[in-house]
């Protein structure tokens, strides 16, 4: 019997083809701007860990993790795509944070024909104008975000929105998608104002917000900007006044930075959360032990992306984009936080999604136990649907 399985192993490794003898994935993020703490050393680390998970290796070679900091500027990370797959031997990048640099490298990757997974931006131009038959969207995007917040809180009567937005894709697209899911639920928009990425002072477009008297003050930005804001809109006494505060692209991370009793009866959209059952508990408390912090959705897709990946490479025999994509969409995504995921023909990552309500302080029984569930969102509801797809891949 040992001799047939050794046999079996040599005849794997003879037909298995790794470029160069190493599967090598990449990761461009921000790691120490404005998205740092929800992107950052948590997202590498969070790739590191689905290869340690894998095994380290795959089809008997080495798998290794890179990564780069874009400094939030498309023209860096583009830089250092291009270099990778030019000169570095990088056979895939597996998460680009921030979706301005995020374009930018996804077309540097459908120019070479390389596999692009795209977890930490939001942007739902990935998977409509600008797809590709190697471009993946996995956690998130801002259709389902609106999709999931701007429901729920029309129907419970908050039918005004104001949007304080980032200047960016991601801001603006996460304000049109909002907009439009409150318009069809039968609520108006009463106004937006927009601000630069890195904003400290919010002054200004918080009091118009406040004098908009809209029932909801959406907060269309991410990371840093967020935190300010709802610190800000504190001392103002927007919430005290009577308007509800929504982070639309709100993470775990913000929550923490702020206290609960800052963040108390926000509202967030995540399609991941730390404390769901013991699996999910388990994985998190080795991600806590590396980085000092529990995982957001941001990071958790990426682990599950570069998982996925590695179990395409895996089936198909080889890296090469063709058929490690072709795998990529056969196989089910399933693993600790992502179950029954499929990878549509946009490039599209469907799975379920989750509306937390952020705890009060005396609900909260231990550190980032932050979280209430409101409602989980299956995922042929949650996320933009084929048939309003601007995908020219799609057939429609």
């Amino acid at each position: 019997m040992a001799s047939i399985f050794l046999c079996t192993v040599s005849a794997l490794a003879q037909n298995a083809q790794v470029s160069d003898g190493v599967v090598r994935v990449g990761v461009i993020e921000d790691m120490s701007g404005v998205y740092a703490d929800i992107t950052g050393k948590g997202a590498v680390t969070a790739a590191q860990m689905a290869v340690e998970d894998f095994g380290g290796k795959v089809l008997g070679m080495p798998v290794e993790v890179v990564f780069a900091d874009h400094q939030n500027k498309p023209d860096i990370a583009a830089t250092a795509a291009r270099k990778w797959f030019d000169t570095d031997k990088v056979d895939a990048i597996l998460d680009v944070a921030s979706s301005s640099p995020a374009l930018a490298v996804l077309e540097i990757a459908k120019e070479k024909k390389k596999i692009i997974t795209l977890s930490s931006p939001g942007s739902t131009r990935i998977t409509n104008e600008v797809c590709g038959p190697y471009v993946v969207h996995w956690a998130y995007d801002t259709f389902a975000i609106a999709n999931s917040t701007g429901k729920a809180l029309v129907s419970q009567g908050f039918d005004t929105w104001y949007f304080v937005t980032a200047d960016y894709a991601f801001g603006q697209g996460l304000e049109k998608d909002t907009g439009d899911v409150v318009k069809a639920s039968g609520g108006k928009v009463a106004g937006a104002t927009k601000h630069p990425v890195g904003t400290a002072d919010f002054a200004s477009v918080l009091l118009q917000a406040q004098s908009s008297k809209a029932k909801v003050v959406a907060l269309a930005n991410a990371g840093g900007d967020t935190i300010n804001s709802i610190k800000q809109a504190a001392e103002f006494g927007l919430t005290a006044g009577g308007q509800k505060l929504s982070a639309l692209a709100g993470f775990i991370n913000d929550v923490h930075g702020l206290g609960l009793k800052e963040a108390q009866g926000l509202t967030i959209t995540e399609a991941s959360y730390w404390d769901m059952n013991d699996e999910t508990r388990k994985w998190s408390k080795r991600f806590y032990g590396k980085v000092n912090a529990m995982p957001n959705m941001l990071q958790t897709g990426t682990y599950s992306s570069v998982l996925h990946y590695l179990k395409a490479v895996q089936a198909a025999g080889t890296d090469s984009t063709e058929e490690v994509m072709k795998k990529m969409r056969e196989l089910p995504v399933d693993d600790v936080f992502y179950k029954n995921g499929k990878i549509r023909e946009d490039g599209r990552m469907v799975h379920d999604m989750y509306l937390f309500e952020v705890k009060k302080p005396n609900e909260s029984k231990a550190p980032w136990d932050y979280y209430k569930l409101l409602a989980t969102i299956p995922a042929d509801q949650a996320f933009q649907p084929l048939a309003q797809s601007r995908c020219p891949l799609v057939n429609k």
